[in-house]
């Protein structure tokens, strides 16, 4: 049983940071590439960020690119999202999501993720 727990969500400012972290179950977190999505009331779950599974790619939506930065600990079973110069466009829940399949799907995909934690909610307003 794999479970994925968020947390670092809260109000901030715009402008502001935050720094999400996502705690992942088992043993096997070395096989997973992980992702960070998210999700406004009413609109679809968005890819946020990737990283593959030695961390040496990372991929981006092109909202959050040059603010927001994915990283993963492999010692801590942890991955992290370094939220930067936050909008209020950035205000949903944000996902994290697991994956040790090489499916078919882009891991820009919600399809190509296998678990999922609960969310954390991030706002951004003054």
């Amino acid at each position: 049983q794999v479970r994925l727990v968020e947390s670092g969500g809260g109000l901030v400012q715009p402008g502001g940071s935050l720094r999400l972290s996502c705690a992942v179950s088992g043993r096997t977190f070395t096989t997973y590439v992980m992702g960070w999505f998210r999700q406004a009331p009413g609109k679809e779950r968005n890819f946020v960020a990737g990283i593959s599974v030695r961390g040496n790619s990372t991929y981006y939506s092109d909202s959050v690119k040059d603010r927001f930065t994915i990283s993963r600990d492999d010692a801590e079973n942890r991955v992290y999202l370094q939220m930067n110069s936050l909008k209020p466009e950035d205000t949903a829940n944000y996902y994290c999501a697991a994956t040790s399949s090489r499916s078919g799907w882009s891991v820009y995909s919600v399809r190509r993720y296998d678990y999922w934690g609960q969310g954390t909610q991030v706002t951004v307003a003054s």
